[in-house]
């Protein structure tokens, strides 16, 4: 399901809408390959004082992939604040008198994008200051901010099992995800398989042989299959036995199930005690919490979404400003409502702007290059922009960006986010230009395997030009 907005723009800029034409670079780039000029839209404007230097083709709706997110991130940095925290309440169901909580222990989750198994430790390690040393009920969970509904993680491209199609949820950890690791025993010939974060309820069926090669193969030969509740996972196929080590990150369980795996096998680590199972629940409004575990501010969320990529942390994102917004549950409509009401309050589209997740993982979002320049260019006008901009992959140094343009002049010069589907790929940011000047850029393309190579290759000649200016 995705919302159409239809906004009118208050933007003033120093140039006329004509159309231009594009660098000879570009489309020395766009030739070499055989792809029109026509699947290319670019659009280029000094953040200083608004000159265009490039557009084309700039009111062209187009997928622009991840950096959607671009979006998604400006509305939060606005709406919530730069130093918005999410939090996780702990609740004593029962008593708790030296150490022993006669009774369950619960869980209320308010959406963090960022509960990996480092801040569940933790988490946990407050608990345990809290006088908690043994639970003798059960794990009880509440994960009712955010109301998800059907989700098929097998919607979008029918890999399921893909960390990027992890579905959003009120209490996530981890992402869902386990880090498998495969290692070769030669001498038996057996393939080891150690999880990492190891969750007993989890099973692992090792049916892997070794073969002579090198490392190298789709998934390194490796064939992972799952049972329908996803609690029983099985490894087929031939490892080779010049992987000295291998890792693959994939979901498991659902998530109430990950929770109390992961809840399990680091409460006892942690030197706790604890036996019983889990139960869904809906903590009481007025209930009293034994302590509240809050998250990293969202200023940093922000990097981790952009700067890497990651989607669920981008739905989240966009659930917790339905939830914040307009009231719990936060659901992705609620979400998309905030986005679009933040877009007309502001005046910052000229075409129609589809928005699907928030994520960009979707064949449905559209926007223009024009309408993502003009965002930039409100960005840099608020007192949060260096937060907005650290935000970006710095090229040739980090993030999506830490393996491109670094054999260029290009290095560090640009604060760009990246998008990339099956026939997309998509670049939005800014950059420095060897005269000290600074850009908005940003150039989408949608065209058959353009994602393949010649998308990055057209991009690179566009900032190389743009350097130059």
């Amino acid at each position: 399901m995705r919302v159409l907005v239809s906004l009118t723009l208050l933007w003033v800029v120093s140039a006329t809408a004509t159309e231009s034409e594009l660098p000879l670079r570009v489309q020395s780039a766009l030739d070499a390959r055989n792809v029109p000029h026509e699947t290319l839209s670019a659009y280029v404007t000094d953040v200083e004082t608004g000159e265009i230097l490039l557009q084309w083709r700039g009111d062209e709706p187009q997928n622009p992939a991840s950096t959607i997110k671009l979006v998604t991130t400006l509305v939060a940095l606005d709406v919530l604040g730069p130093a918005y925290r999410w939090r996780t309440d702990v609740f004593a169901d029962g008593e708790l008198s030296n150490g022993r909580l006669d009774g369950n222990l619960v869980l209320k989750g308010y959406g963090d994008p960022f509960l990996v198994t480092e801040r569940v430790w933790q988490l946990l390690q407050r608990i345990r200051l809290a006088g908690v040393e043994e639970i003798s009920g059960d794990l009880l969970l509440d994960d009712s901010w955010f109301d998800v509904g059907e989700y098929d993680p097998a919607a979008f491209d029918r890999q399921p099992l893909r960390a990027y199609n992890v579905a959003p949820n009120a209490l996530l950890m981890n992402f869902k995800v386990i880090r498998y690791w495969f290692e070769p025993d030669i001498a038996n010939g057996e393939v080891s398989v150690r999880l990492d974060p190891p969750l007993p309820n989890l099973q692992i069926d090792n049916r892997l042989g070794l073969v002579n090669g090198s490392c190298r193969g789709f998934q390194r030969g490796i064939t992972i299959t799952t049972n329908e509740s996803v609690d029983e996972v099985t490894f087929s196929g031939k490892f080779p036995n010049g992987c000295s080590r291998y890792a693959m990150d994939r979901t498991a369980l659902s998530h109430n199930e990950f929770v109390y795996g992961l809840f399990e096998t680091m409460w006892r680590d942690s030197g706790g005690s604890f036996s019983g199972g889990w139960q869904k629940i809906v903590v009481e409004e007025d209930a009293e919490p034994l302590l509240s575990f809050g998250s990293l501010p969202l200023s940093e969320m922000i990097t981790r979404i952009n700067k890497h990529s990651n989607n669920v942390m981008a739905r989240q994102l966009m659930y917790t400003l339905g939830a914040e917004a307009n009231g719990a549950p936060g659901t992705e409509d609620s979400g998309r409502a905030v986005i679009s009401k933040w877009l007309l309050d502001n005046g910052l589209a000229s075409t129609s702007i589809a928005i699907e997740n928030g994520a960009g993982l979707s064949r449905k979002t559209r926007t223009t290059a024009r309408d993502m320049v003009q965002m930039l260019h409100f960005a840099w006008r608020q007192p949060y922009m260096p937060e907005y901009l650290s935000s970006l992959s710095l090229s040739g140094l980090d993030g999506t960006l830490r393996r491109r343009f670094s054999d260029t002049g290009l290095v560090g010069k640009a604060h760009l986010k990246t998008g990339s589907l099956d026939h997309v790929t998509a670049i939005a940011g800014y950059l420095q230009s060897r005269s000290g000047r600074r850009f908005a850029v940003v150039a989408m393309q949608n065209f058959e395997d353009v994602h393949r190579g010649p998308g990055e290759e057209v991009q690179e000649a566009l900032l190389r030009w743009l350097y130059e200016q």
